[in-house]
C-alpha cells in the first residue's frame, strides 16, 4: 500500500499538483486502500462504487465524494495504467447559495477587530476577494500599492491572476510594509513565518461572533461579499471572473442570483 502511495505522490508532485491537491489525493487513496484491503492492481468498480456510497452515507459533501473518486480514478489510470474507464458517474453537487455578508455587516466585523493586523487581513480579503490561503500566502513583493494590485501566485489550480487592491487601507499596508523583503510574508505570525488558515478563520469567526451577526459565514464569506458587491456597483460580470480567478464563467454566474435586481424591485404581497 505505501509503495503505491509514493508512487503516486511522485507522480502528481511530477505534475506540478498543489500540495494541497497532493494531500488530498493521499489521504482519499490510503482510506480507500484500507477498505479495499487487498489486489490494489485490480479494478474492481463495484469495490469503489460501495466505498463511495459508504462517503455518502456518512454525510459526505458531493464536492468531497467527488474529491474521493478523482484520486481513484488518477491510481487506476495513471499509476497501474489500466486502460479501462472507470465508468462512474459524478456525485451531483450541491446547489446551495454562497452566504453574503451585506457591507453594513462587513463593517461592523472590521470595526469589532482591535487586533490592528487582523483588521487589515480581513480589511484586504474582503477588499481583493481572497482565499484564506491567498492571504496567508502574500508575500511583500506581490504588492504593489502605487498600481494598487495584487499579484496572487500559485492560487487555486497553480494559477496566477491579478487583482485589486482597496485604496482605503493603502497607508496602513505601507507602514506594515516598512523594511520588508520582497520575499517576506505580509502577515507574520508573532513567532515568526506565516499566519495559519485555521487562526485566520478563527479570527474572523470570532469577531463575526462579536459583531453580533447570526449568518453562517466563515472566512470565505469575505471572498463571496467582495464578488457580490462588485456585480451590484454594475461591474462587468467578465471582470469578476478575472478578479477571482476562476476558469469558467459559470462559477462566478452563481452570485448573479444572489444579488439579482429585479428581484428587489418586487414587493412583497403583505402589506
Amino acid at each position: 500500500m505505501d509503495g503505491h502511495l509514493l508512487k503516486t505522490e511522485d507522480e502528481l508532485r511530477l505534475r506540478n499538483y498543489s500540495p494541497k491537491t497532493v494531500k488530498s489525493y493521499l489521504r482519499c487513496l490510503s482510506e480507500y486502500f484500507v477498505y479495499k484491503r487487498r489486489n490494489f492492481e485490480s479494478l474492481d468498480i463495484d469495490s469503489i462504487k460501495q466505498f463511495l456510497l459508504a462517503k455518502q452515507d456518512r454525510g459526505n459533501a458531493p464536492q468531497t465524494v467527488n474529491l474521493y473518486l478523482n484520486a481513484i480514478k488518477f491510481f487506476h489510470r495513471e499509476i497501474l495504467g489500466i486502460k479501462e474507464r472507470v465508468n462512474i458517474r459524478f456525485s451531483k453537487r450541491s446547489k446551495k447559495l454562497p452566504i453574503v455578508l451585506s457591507r453594513n455587516e462587513i463593517a461592523r466585523i472590521i470595526t469589532a477587530t482591535v487586533n490592528t493586523k487582523h483588521k487589515l487581513i480581513l480589511s484586504l480579503s474582503y477588499g481583493s476577494g481572497l482565499r484564506v490561503s491567498e492571504a496567508v500566502n502574500l508575500r511583500a513583493g506581490d504588492i504593489d500599492l502605487d498600481a494598487l494590485t495584487l499579484h496572487i501566485k500559485n492560487a487555486k489550480g497553480n494559477k496566477d491572476r491579478l487583482t485589486i487592491l482597496p485604496a482605503k487601507i493603502k497607508e496602513d499596508l505601507g507602514r506594515l510594509l516598512a523594511g520588508r523583503g520582497a520575499g517576506d510574508f505580509v502577515f507574520e505570525s508573532e513567532r515568526g513565518g506565516k499566519l495559519t488558515s485555521t487562526t485566520l478563520q478563527k479570527v474572523f469567526a470570532t469577531n463575526l461572533k462579536k459583531a453580533g451577526i447570526a449568518k453562517p459565514a466563515t472566512f470565505h464569506s469575505l471572498r463571496h461579499s467582495f464578488a457580490t458587491h462588485l456585480l451590484e456597483n454594475g461591474t462587468d460580470i467578465r471582470f469578476v471572473q478575472e478578479l477571482l480567478g476562476h476558469s469558467n464563467i459559470r462559477t462566478t454566474q452563481v452570485y448573479t442570483q444572489v444579488t439579482n435586481p429585479q428581484l428587489k424591485k418586487i414587493t412583497s404581497p403583505l402589506s
